[in-house]
């Protein structure tokens, strides 16, 4: 399997003097790389100082760190049939299939991506151990307008990796949001070539954003996927894959960034 370059960054203070400081929000420093390792069960103890991605269904990932948290992105309330709550989830308000008004009252943390105050942007800082999840707002497209700062690109860092997932993005973001925003080693981007932002307008995010991992999300046909993934060949290798789920770790020094193709299957168990 060829590896794939992920990057370690040099960590900045976030505002608040009591909060962690963001290790994403820098300058890259030079890294080791990743190694994939074998397919596993969600219920599988992730291996030391790696992440486990399971892609579940549209925009919804599982991400698992080896010290036990566990994240729902895009959550619309059903993940399979299966006994699992996690302990966080992220939504965002663009459709019914990104956020549930109804989640389970089990999930400790339910970070909502839009703010109760119509245009005001909602600011997440959660740390879990050794997890931080934050978000960058940013606006999505309502009623025919704008809703000011209605999504918002949640980030997750674990076991040294900085995990973006974009969430239902209407807009390029500007230079503030890429700065807060920050170093992203892995990033999952809807590529559905319109209902969030055109192929043409993703590419040119994917290049920017200059992640080691793009994880292409909600693609309603192959055509819109094969589009992005003919917009990004010069600069990406690309790797598509039978498996729902990969597991990664810093080890091994890459030759190339690589979009990932997974296929969406429901949790379940073995």
């Amino acid at each position: 399997m060829k590896p794939v370059i992920l990057t370690i960054l040099l960590a900045l203070p976030v505002p608040a003097a009591a909060q962690r400081m963001s290790h994403c929000i820098a300058i890259a420093d030079a890294a080791p790389g990743v190694e994939f390792i074998r397919k596993a069960s969600f219920r599988d103890p992730v291996p030391d100082y790696s992440v486990r991605i399971s892609y579940i269904t549209h925009s919804s990932y599982l991400i698992q760190g080896a010290g036990g948290i566990s994240a729902i992105t895009d959550y619309a309330g059903f993940h399979g049939n299966v006994d699992f709550v996690p302990d966080v989830v992220t939504m965002n308000h663009a459709h019914s299939s990104h956020f549930t008004g109804a989640p389970d009252p089990a999930i400790p943390h339910v970070l909502r991506g839009w703010s109760d105050t119509f245009g005001e942007a909602v600011t997440h800082h959660l740390e879990l151990e050794e997890v931080l999840i934050r978000n960058v707002s940013t606006d999505i497209r309502s009623m025919g307008g704008v809703e000011t700062n209605g999504n918002s690109i949640f980030i997750f860092e674990m076991e040294g990796l900085c995990i973006g997932h974009l969430g239902h993005l209407h807009h390029e973001p500007n230079e503030e949001q890429y700065a807060a925003i920050g170093r992203l080693d892995m990033v999952m981007v809807p590529v559905d070539g319109g209902m969030t932002l055109d192929t043409a307008s993703m590419v040119r995010v994917v290049e920017r954003l200059k992640s080691s991992i793009v994880l292409p999300m909600h693609w309603f046909s192959g055509a819109s996927l094969q589009w992005f993934l003919e917009g990004v060949e010069g600069e990406f290798d690309i790797d598509i894959r039978r498996e729902s789920e990969m597991t990664l770790s810093l080890r091994d020094l890459p030759q190339r960034r690589t979009v990932i193709v997974l296929q969406p299957e429901y949790l379940r168990e073995d």
